[in-house]
């Protein structure tokens, strides 16, 4: 989320991003989405933000550095090999918390984030949906304005379309796990 961001904070679209850190899009696309970037691609892209290289090191290290007196080259060394978190540092049988789990703030701004994607995604879908609605009635009226077969294609889009911006704007709150703890909570007249 820290690239998205700066990324933002910036104007920049991902193929902008892209373009002056030499990197390719579907790389900025990756890493947005959550996938650990190299540290050649974390070098490129301090450069072109004009960060430090730490402050755009992933959450688990900078959290393992900042609990541990280590060396920098330490923590990314041990995270990139894979292996676990230094001894001391978590209970046994813990896993290594998320950024979201251990920050509310950090985790209603990555929610801001992929909300703001899926709304992205649908007002796309609403656009090509126009265009493509339009072209094809423009179609069917030159040949054949006796018989409107593109009715009949915007009605099944148009269905999908609706399912796609139920999704967005209603959300997954509706019926799921969230309705359903307070529903009980309701019933029960105080919170679980």
């Amino acid at each position: 989320m820290m690239i998205q961001k700066l990324r933002l904070k910036r104007g920049w679209s991902q193929q902008q991003l892209a373009e002056f850190s030499g990197l390719s899009v579907r790389t900025i696309q990756r890493i947005e989405a959550g996938q650990p970037p190299s540290l050649e691609t974390l070098k490129s892209l301090a450069a072109v933000f004009e960060v430090e290289l730490d402050s755009l090191k992933p959450f688990t290290e900078t959290s393992e550095m900042s609990s541990t007196p280590m060396t920098s080259a330490t923590p990314a060394t041990s995270s990139s090999a894979g292996s676990a978190p230094a001894a001391g540092m978590l209970p046994p049988g813990a896993s290594t918390p998320t950024p979201a789990q251990q920050d509310p703030a950090a985790r209603a701004e990555q929610e801001a984030f992929e909300h703001v994607t899926r709304l992205r995604k649908f007002y796309l879908h609403v656009i090509r949906y126009l265009i493509v609605v339009s072209g094809l009635a423009v179609i069917n009226l030159l040949t054949s304005p006796h018989h409107l077969w593109v009715l009949w294609v915007m009605l099944g889009w148009g269905i999908g379309l609706a399912s796609h911006g139920a999704r967005v704007f209603v959300g997954r709150g509706f019926l799921g796990p969230e309705w359903e703890r307070s529903q009980v909570e309701k019933r029960l007249g105080r919170p679980l």
